[in-house]
């Protein structure tokens, strides 16, 4: 009898432990190092904070094999609920209407409080719908900073807290940096692409391609080609060449910052996002912050810089507790205490104005100058139809393309416009592809 009596208490306690157990939300995402470590630390807050919902955090490696991870398991219907995808996947993303679910619906069903007025404008448009609707969750948005090494600058004989500020600048601080003795070369990149290619257009107004960048429709085609992109690629060369630039590799350009924290480079051109990288690497100098270098003879530059990074995207298939859960880590997650933390660790941007302000009101930006360059360069000028971003199907692969062309241009198989042409008419093929598939 007691035995039973336990075995029945026994039971009972289960029961009552599983109808109040906490609804699991798995998100995948691509934060390695210690941004993955700042990610588990803001997940295990949000866990502590309530007892409704458990958000479970796993890495999938680098944004492409994310955006595979989920992809592959949306096909075997084991896809997680919120998934982490790079800005340039934002229309593949749009195109797979029937695997996403919309942010701005998501936060509607569940009846969560929402603003999407809150987000900055350069920020949030990037992934809003022709309609002015979010479609993803904005997380880590970052934009390209000049960071330069102070100690070189002044042993080269150049003022320490003068970045340079044209292409022009670029070129003869390198050069004096490089006659001196003080660094093996000038400047180096990450991202030829993202911020020698994307950046480098919209901070100069012109297009990369037609339709407002992709913006206005599937039918768009580069012309990333043109006369100001042509003359940047050349000069890239020339640089090169003279031993004042130094390439860094493709994709992201992954050799840069170590050639930036070794001082064989005294300029590095890279994302906002470094700077907690960079802070605790350049242990032997002192860094300084700039904003993109421009052409002056380019009428309107410097523009406004476009964003990269990643945001949240909702997945179907999911039930409508998870769901419920989704939206209340996103409004965890955009609170201007936990958005400014993210940003000052990170150096991503602040997504929201609250969390820009709070930072201003603690000082923040006042006890680590160069922190706001970011901001400053999103905001410089209200986005034009050539600076708000890009949208163009297949762009990781067009990426890929980019880096191509520019290794055959530094290689000498091809000058500044027969690369920037063959990218053009390759990415077309491209853009073809994707429309044919999903029209």
């Amino acid at each position: 009898m007691i035995k039973k009596l336990t075995l029945a208490a026994l039971a009972l306690s289960l029961s009552a432990s599983a109808s109040f157990a906490a609804t699991q939300v798995q998100w995948w995402h691509a934060m390695g190092g210690e941004l993955g470590k700042k990610v588990d630390e803001i997940v295990a807050n949000y866990n502590a904070s309530q007892d409704e919902f458990e958000v479970v955090a796993s890495y999938k490696g680098g944004y492409a094999e994310t955006m595979n991870s989920a992809i592959a398991a949306f096909r075997a219907k084991e896809q997680p609920a919120i998934v982490q995808v790079y800005e340039v996947g934002t229309g593949t993303m749009m195109a797979a209407k029937g695997a996403i679910y919309p942010v701005y619906e998501l936060m509607a069903d569940t009846d969560e409080p929402f603003d999407p007025n809150a987000f900055l404008p350069a920020v949030v448009g990037y992934y809003t719908d022709t309609d002015g609707n979010m479609l993803s969750m904005p997380f880590n948005s970052s934009t390209p900073i000049l960071y330069y090494n102070k100690n070189v600058f002044e042993e080269a004989g150049l003022d320490p807290n003068t970045p340079p500020k044209t292409w022009s600048e670029v070129a003869d601080f390198s050069k004096k940096i490089v006659d001196s003795g003080a660094a093996e070369c000038g400047f180096t990149t990450g991202w030829v692409s993202w911020i020698q290619t994307e950046n480098f257009s919209a901070w100069h107004n012109v297009p990369l391609g037609t339709e407002e960048n992709g913006f206005g429709g599937l039918d768009a085609e580069l012309t990333m080609n043109g006369p100001v992109q042509v003359k940047h690629w050349g000069n890239l060369k020339k640089w090169a060449d003279e031993g004042l630039y130094r390439y860094a590799g493709p994709v992201g350009g992954d050799d840069a910052q170590p050639m930036f924290y070794a001082e064989t480079c005294a300029m590095m051109m890279n994302s906002s996002a470094s700077r907690a990288g960079v802070m605790a690497n350049a242990k032997n100098f002192d860094v300084g912050f700039g904003m993109l270098p421009y052409y002056a003879d380019v009428e309107g530059a410097p523009q406004n810089s476009i964003i990269g990074g990643a945001t949240l995207w909702v997945l179907q298939g999911q039930n409508d507790d998870t769901y419920k859960g989704v939206a209340d880590f996103f409004s965890y997650l955009s609170s201007p205490e936990v958005q400014a933390d993210w940003h000052q660790f990170s150096g991503y941007l602040p997504i929201t104005t609250a969390a820009y302000e709070l930072g201003q009101e603690e000082g923040y930006y006042e006890a680590n100058p160069g922190a706001d360059v970011g901001i400053k360069e999103i905001t410089l000028n209200e986005p034009t139809a050539n600076s708000k971003g890009l949208r163009f199907g297949n762009y990781v692969q067009i990426r890929n393309i980019i880096d191509d062309e520019f290794e055959a241009l530094l290689n000498d198989q091809k000058d500044a416009q027969e690369a920037l042409d063959s990218v053009v008419s390759r990415g077309n093929q491209l853009l073809r592809d994707f429309q044919d598939a999903n029209q």
